[in-house]
């Protein structure tokens, strides 16, 4: 994979701002949203190395990090980021005491802002409880985190189904045209457990062919449109017959409940 790669925006603007996405540990991504002036904000500061040579090859002065979650693969970097170039650190309120670097605890509609990079910060529990989502409504991108990946979403390890069910809908709810960056490389997996469950869908084969091909040439996947998604990730397609029929799932079933049972079958898919 290349150290990092300029990633496409869902909406044409005047605007000029860029996204450049930075591989980091294993399979995770942090990023860097870069304004015209070259004032910077990174999200998900995975790596502080990583990180830090990005925004060297980029020319790009970082003024704060705003992190999804806080789970240390996204975090990992805040601390030693931050006392190097004066950081501000957002995310979620309650994930104050134990959010690596935490400097400022926003909430559900509350708005972060570094020169024009704003974004309107969505909370979305599930993956944990203090989830958040960054939108950029100028450019038309959403760091989602471990929330809502391609063709998949996170694990349940602080939320219930209820709550991802609620946290989607938030997030399906936005321009389809919007981009979507998430924290970490599991597309090709996600759409090999999505073919399992709605193998009818004819738009996983062009999606899958679009996968392999950029990860045949060590290319990030993530960027896809939330229109691609509604298309072909399983937790937004909770409605699908074919889904349902596949896991034996009673027709009618309540989307809670078809959720917890296409989630339960993702966690054991091999």
């Amino acid at each position: 994979m290349s150290d990092a790669s300029r990633a496409p925006t869902g909406i044409d603007s005047d605007v000029v701002m860029r996204i450049v996405v930075v591989p980091c540990l294993r399979d995770n991504y942090a990023y860097i949203v870069i304004a015209a002036c070259g004032d910077a904000v990174v999200v998900d500061a995975s790596d502080a190395k990583a990180v830090r040579q990005a925004l060297g090859r980029e020319r790009a002065r970082p003024r704060a990090i705003w992190s999804t979650h806080h789970h240390m693969d996204h975090v990992g970097g805040n601390e030693e980021l931050a006392s190097e170039y004066g950081l501000e650190v957002v995310g979620h309120a309650s994930d104050s005491g134990r959010l690596a670097g935490l400097t400022r605890g926003v909430e559900h509609g509350d708005v972060v802002g570094v020169e024009e990079i704003r974004a309107r910060c969505l909370h979305v529990p599930g993956h944990t409880s203090g989830a958040v989502c960054y939108f950029i409504e100028e450019i038309g991108a959403a760091f989602t985190g471990d929330t809502l990946f391609s063709a998949g979403c996170g694990r349940l390890f602080e939320g219930t189904p209820a709550q991802m069910v609620a946290s989607l809908s938030t997030l399906a709810a936005l321009p389809g045209n919007t981009c979507i960056y998430s924290g970490h490389e599991y597309t090709e997996d996600n759409l090999r457990f999505a073919v399992h469950v709605e193998p009818g869908n004819p738009d996983l084969v062009a999606a899958r062919t679009r996968a392999v091909e950029l990860r045949d040439r060590l290319e990030p996947t993530v960027g896809t449109t939330l229109e691609q998604e509604r298309r072909t990730n399983p937790f937004l397609r909770l409605y699908s017959q074919e889904i349902q029929q596949t896991l034996s799932i009673s027709p009618g079933s309540d989307p809670v409940a078809v959720f917890a049972k296409v989630r339960r079958a993702k966690d054991r898919f091999r």
